[in-house]
């Protein structure tokens, strides 16, 4: 699939790292460093702008190595980029450590992974049609 793209960074076009990778890194397009506090979260721009084809979507998510070495992740996982959007992809980054953790120029931040979507039309009806689970919650299924 081609997708345009506009880069008013300074950073490479993002790629996958392997024929199989799901994921392209996305990374950090910044005029100087940004110190994220624990607990600090904060927008950080990639300088990419993309125009999907209708019926997908670009989903950002977190980097595994970041969020286990460093406790780095993006905070609306997955955040969603819809076909119709054109402004410039930015990550919420979340410092979940105990320890500042400085966001570099260039610095692989997250993945985007291109997905397809159907969208569903809601029908409003009086009842819904039995299960074996029916209306048991959070934690419901295998418990005996």
């Amino acid at each position: 699939m081609k997708i345009k793209v506009v880069n008013k960074g300074h950073q490479p076009l993002p790629q996958y790292a392997t024929a199989q990778s799901a994921g392209m890194d996305l990374r950090a397009n910044l005029e100087e460093a940004v110190t994220l506090q624990p607990l600090e979260r904060r927008l950080i721009p990639t300088g990419l702008h993309i125009a999907l084809p209708v019926g997908y979507e670009a989903q950002v998510r977190p980097r595994s190595g970041l969020a286990l070495k460093k406790g780095i992740t993006v905070l609306n996982t997955p955040g969603t980029i819809d076909a119709d959007y054109r402004g410039e992809i930015g990550v919420v980054l979340i410092n979940l450590s105990q320890e500042p953790f400085v966001v570099n120029d260039g610095e692989r931040i997250a993945q985007m992974v291109i997905a397809r979507h159907e969208h569903g039309e809601l029908i409003p009806v009086e009842v819904l049609d039995e299960t074996e689970r029916g209306e048991g919650g959070y934690g419901h299924t295998g418990v005996k």
